[in-house]
């Protein structure tokens, strides 16, 4: 169902993402695209880590590894690998490293995000 909401909204009516038997697909079962799992863990990450603080992703760079297919768990390895306060108070921006993996530990996706956060004022 997520799959093909995705697709029918975006538009990405590629054959291999509507058809597991498409014939002479170079790979073969039901594949999801990468902007799928991305901001499947994107949409887990607002929810979780960055809830009311998130402000923009300035930045974002991708790297896919591997497929993933309809039926697939994915997870994800999020680290913060650099915080930079703005000239405005209370907001910074945020560097981080986000490795997702498949059922089997495979990993399917790396991308690094540089986003602008809110977050508390300093104590005088």
């Amino acid at each position: 169902t997520d799959l093909v909401n995705f697709i029918s909204c975006t538009g990405m009516l590629e054959a291999i993402f509507i058809d597991a038997d498409y014939p002479g697909g170079a790979i073969s079962g039901r594949v999801v695209p990468g902007a799928l799992t991305y901001t499947l863990i994107e949409g887990l990450i607002l929810q979780t880590m960055i809830q009311g603080t998130g402000l923009a992703m300035l930045e974002l760079n991708q790297t896919i590894h591997a497929p993933v297919f309809v039926g697939d768990s994915i997870r994800a390895d999020i680290e913060v690998t650099g915080i930079r306060p703005t000239s405005k108070h209370n907001r910074a921006v945020v560097d981080s490293s986000i490795s997702i993996y498949n059922q089997h530990d495979t990993l399917v996706m790396h991308y690094r995000a540089r986003r602008l956060l809110a977050g508390q004022p300093h104590a005088s």
